[in-house]
C-alpha cells in the first residue's frame, strides 16, 4: 500500500495537479478563445447587414438575406420572415424562408391565406396568433422563436427561427440578436415604404410642373401692341397650376399686326372655383371654347350665353363653376362693350373725374344653369382712364393680422397710382408691391390665385399756341 504522506506521494500529487490545472488554463483559453472568434463572426454578420441597409436599392433583395442572417448569427436550422406591406396585408411576394427545399409547402400555405390579403391584417393581434399557429402546426418538430418586426409602433411583419428539437437555443443572447435582426427588418421595410411615396410625390410633382409649364404658355407672354392703349398683365398662382386665367384676343386674327392694333380686341378674365390641377385643366378648356367664340364676332352678352351652353356639362360634371369678365374694345372709337359672369368687376378710375366706378351687368356664374341670360354694358373710354382687371385672390388675400387686402383697400391704391400718372405697368407693379407687402411673403403665401391687368389709355398730347 502506498503511503500518501511520504515525499515520493506528495511530489506526485503536486505534479498532477499541476497538470490538471494546466490543462484546465488550456481549455479556459480554448474557450475565450473561441468565443472571442464566434463574437467576432457575429459582429462582422451584424456590420454586413447594417452595410446592405444602408447601401441596398432592392427591397426584395435585402429581405432574402434576412432569415440567412439569422440563421448564421444564432446558429441554427432556419428561420422565416412574414412581412406586410405599408396597409398591413400580407406581403406574399416577399415571404422569405431558410432552407427554401424543406419549407416549400409552409410557404404555399402562407401564399393562400385569404384573410392575409386583407388590408389591416397585420395589425390585429388576432392575426399575429393566428401565424403563429400556422408556423407552429407546419414546424412541429422543431423549436420555434418567434419576435414582431415593428417600426414607428406599426406591425411591419413577423420573424421566426426554428431548430430541431434536440437542439437548445433561446439564450438571452440568442434572443437579441434575433430581435435586432427584426428591428433592422422593420427600419428597411419602413424605409422603403417612405421612398415609394417620396417617387410617387416627385412623379406628381413632375407633372404638375408640365402641366404648370403649359399653362403658362397658355397665359399671355407680353401684352399686344394696341393703338391709343397701354397694357399690362400677371397672374400670381397660389400652387403650381393655378385656376386663374385672362387672355387678349383680337376678334380679327386674319388681319395684318398692324390692322390688328387699331381694330377690335377681346380683354378677358376670369377663375375656376378651386385651385390646383383641377382648375387649371377646366381653364384650359375654357379658353379654347372661348377663343372659338370670340371669332363670331358677337357681342359680349351673347358670348358668355354661349360659352355658358358649352361648358355647362363638363362644369356639371366637375362640380365647379367659372366666373367670368369678357368685353371687347374698339381702339378706333375707344368703346368698350363688356358683360359679367358673376366675376369682381374691374375697377376704372376716370382722369376727368378723378373717381373710380365698377364695370357690372347681371349675369349668373358660367356651369351654374343653362339658358342663362347675360347683361351687355357700354362705356367710351377717355385719355388717362385706368381700367383694372382683377381675381378675387387679389382683394381677399389674407394680411398678416387676419383681415383680408379688400375691394376698399385695392380702390384706394388704384386712385394714388393713377393720380400719379404712372403708366400701367407701373400701376401693377405698385399694386403687387403693396399686395406682397400686406401679405408678408416669406412668412404667408397667397391662399389662392392672384391676377390683375391694367389698361392704359394714352394721354392726348397738347401741342404749344402759336403766339
Amino acid at each position: 500500500m502506498v503511503n500518501k504522506n511520504s515525499p515520493i506521494s506528495q511530489q506526485k500529487y503536486h505534479q498532477t495537479t499541476k497538470l490538471l490545472s494546466s490543462a484546465a488554463s488550456k481549455s479556459l483559453t480554448e474557450l475565450i478563445e473561441s468565443l472571442s472568434q464566434e463574437q467576432i463572426a457575429n459582429q462582422d454578420l451584424l456590420l454586413s447587414l447594417s452595410f446592405a441597409l444602408r447601401s441596398f436599392t432592392n427591397l426584395q433583395r435585402f429581405l432574402e438575406l434576412i432569415p440567412l442572417f439569422v440563421t448564421q448569427l444564432v446558429g441554427i436550422k432556419g428561420s422565416l420572415l412574414i412581412p406586410f406591406q405599408d396597409n398591413g396585408s400580407l406581403w406574399r411576394e416577399q415571404l422569405q424562408i431558410v432552407p427554401l427545399d424543406e419549407n416549400q409547402e409552409i410557404i404555399r400555405q402562407l401564399f393562400l391565406l385569404e384573410d392575409g390579403l386583407k388590408a389591416g391584417f397585420g395589425m390585429q393581434e388576432s392575426n399575429i396568433l393566428m401565424l403563429d399557429r400556422l408556423v407552429q402546426r407546419h414546424l412541429d418538430s422543431f423549436n420555434i422563436m418567434a419576435t414582431s418586426v415593428v417600426s414607428r409602433g406599426r406591425q411591419r411583419g413577423r420573424l421566426y427561427a426554428f431548430d430541431k428539437k434536440e437542439v437548445e437555443f433561446g439564450s438571452n443572447i440568442h434572443r437579441k440578436h434575433i430581435q435586432l435582426v427584426a428591428d433592422i427588418t422593420g427600419v428597411a421595410i419602413e424605409n422603403d415604404a417612405i421612398f415609394q411615396v417620396i417617387r410617387n410625390h416627385e412623379k406628381v410633382d413632375r407633372q404638375i410642373s408640365i402641366g404648370a409649364e403649359i399653362q403658362s404658355q397658355l397665359l399671355p407672354d407680353q401684352c399686344p401692341t394696341i393703338e391709343g392703349v397701354e397694357l399690362a398683365a400677371c397672374c400670381r398662382p397660389a400652387f403650381q397650376v393655378g385656376g386663374d386665367y385672362y387672355d387678349f384676343m383680337p376678334t380679327r386674327p386674319d388681319l395684318t399686326d398692324l390692322a390688328k392694333s387699331s381694330g377690335r380686341w377681346a380683354f378677358v378674365i376670369g377663375d375656376v372655383m378651386g385651385k390646383g390641377v383641377p382648375a387649371g385643366l377646366l381653364m384650359t378648356m375654357l379658353r379654347g371654347m372661348l377663343r372659338a367664340e370670340v371669332l363670331s364676332g358677337l357681342p359680349p352678352d351673347c358670348i358668355l350665353h354661349d360659352l355658358n351652353q358649352l361648358a355647362l356639362e363638363d362644369l356639371t360634371q366637375s362640380h365647379r363653376f367659372v366666373t367670368l369678365f369678357y368685353s371687347d374694345f374698339d381702339a378706333r372709337s375707344r368703346k368698350l362693350r363688356f358683360a359679367n359672369a358673376a366675376h369682381n368687376p374691374p375697377l376704372l378710375w376716370s382722369a376727368k373725374s378723378k373717381s373710380i366706378i365698377r364695370l357690372d351687368t347681371p349675369g349668373l356664374l358660367i356651369g351654374l344653369q343653362p339658358e342663362a341670360e347675360y347683361g351687355c354694358g357700354e362705356i367710351t373710354l377717355q385719355p388717362g382712364d385706368v381700367l383694372l382687371y382683377y381675381t378675387d385672390g387679389v382683394t381677399e388675400a389674407p394680411g398678416i393680422s387676419g383681415e383680408r387686402f379688400d375691394e376698399n383697400r385695392l380702390i384706394t391704391f388704384l386712385d394714388r397710382f393713377a393720380r400719379q400718372g404712372l403708366g400701367a405697368k407701373e400701376i401693377l407693379n405698385k399694386i403687387f408691391e403693396r399686395l406682397d407687402s400686406f401679405v408678408g411673403l416669406g412668412d404667408n403665401h397667397l391662399e389662392d390665385d392672384a391676377s390683375m391687368v391694367v389698361l392704359k389709355v394714352n394721354e392726348e398730347l397738347s401741342l404749344p399756341e402759336l403766339t
